[in-house]
Formats: structure tokens, sequence, C-alpha cells
């Protein structure tokens, strides 16, 4: 059995930021972090199943459960979301960083979640974690350089179907010898065929695969 302990910070601007920490055992130090999309949480299929293969490997699972979607955030700009959700994933984790101490780190990134991967894993406390970067939002520069320059082990899942995909910058983040970098063909923004279920299963089970293996 495992046990869910969740909590919330004061984030950006004062908003709440919720949190929830699944746990197999006591003073476990592996721990996996879940930055999940905009609409794609923690509870849809890629994320659900990363979390039951983490903890089936004995880690700690932190999931930063950020509501961008709602209308607390209507007026935000995109600009103003990206600051909102660095300032939101590092606030959560100094405070689950504070209680707990760990020395084996994944981060899982999705989309959205993809945004404020690079500057964790730029914390002196990070340098030694692993990162996979779902679907990570190339099109912007400051996820491109992320990825171009990172120094941490990281494996990327997207299709030629995503509408962030550019072949261009896929191939540059391809360079990098700390990146494995894989493109699934015919698959949209959710890693997924539009109009073939099983075949989209199959795709999952290989995505978690490669994870486990990670």
């Amino acid at each position: 059995m495992f046990k869910v302990y969740t909590n919330a910070v004061e984030g950006y601007k004062g908003m709440e930021v919720p949190y929830s920490i699944v746990s197999k055992s006591e003073g476990c130090k592996n721990i996996a972090i879940i930055l999940p999309g905009a609409g794609y949480t923690v509870q849809s299929p890629l994320l659900h199943f990363s979390t039951s293969v983490f903890l089936n490997k004995s880690f700690d699972v932190l999931q930063i459960n950020y509501r961008y979607n709602d209308k607390l955030y209507d007026d935000f700009s995109m600009a103003e979301i990206s600051e909102a959700i660095k300032v939101d994933v590092n606030t959560v984790i100094d405070e689950v960083f504070f209680h707990n101490s760990y020395e084996n780190i994944y981060l899982i990134g999705k989309s959205l979640g993809t945004i404020p991967l690079g500057g964790v894993l730029n914390r002196e406390d990070f340098s030694n974690a692993k990162a996979i970067w779902l679907t990570p939002l190339i099109q912007r520069e400051d996820v491109l350089e992320s990825l171009v320059g990172s120094k941490n082990k990281g494996l990327l899942f997207i299709g030629d179907q995503d509408p962030y995909y550019i072949s261009e910058r896929f191939e540059e983040v391809s360079k990098n010898p700390n990146v494995t970098a894989k493109l699934i063909p015919e698959v949209n923004h959710i890693l997924e065929y539009n109009e073939k279920t099983l075949d989209s299963i199959d795709v999952l089970k290989r995505i978690l695969g490669d994870i486990y293996h990670f």
C-alpha cells in the first residue's frame, strides 16, 4: 500500500498551488517529480502510469497540481503564466525538500510542465537529476536552450503531428549527447494517434517501458 500526503503552498502572486506526495515507505531517498500540462493532469494516461512506474521502483512521487486553467488565471498572459509556473514549481520543491532529503531525483514534465524544467535542473541539488521531457514546447527559446545545453541525462518524446514539433529544432536537440530524443511518427500532442485507439495504447506501453529503463 502507499500513502498520499496533500498540501499546498502560496505561489506566484499569492495563488494557492496544491501538491501531493505519493509514497510507499518512510525515509525514501528516491523521488520523481511530475510537472503536468495545462490540461494534461496527473490523472491522464502517461502521467498516471508514470506515477505507477516510479512507485513500483520504490520512489516517492511528487505531483505538482498547479491549476492554470482556473478562472483565477484568466487575465494572465502566456508570459505571466510562464513566470508563474517557474515560481510555483520551485516554491513547492523548496517546501518538500526542506522536510525531506532525496539523493536520486527524476523530473517528468509534460508540455507546459517543460517550461520550468531547465531552471530546476540548474539548481545545485539537481545536478545529478534525470529529466523526462514529454512533448516539450521546443518552439519556445527557453525550452530549446534548456534542452540543447542540458548537462543532465534526458529522455524526450514528441510526435511529428504535434503542433509544437519543429523538425529543425528537434534535430538541434538530438545533437546533445546527454538527451535521448525520440520522434514518434503520426502521433499528436498527447502522444496518441487521432483515430487508432489500440495503436495509441501500444505507443503508451513503449514510452512507459523506456521510462522504466531510463
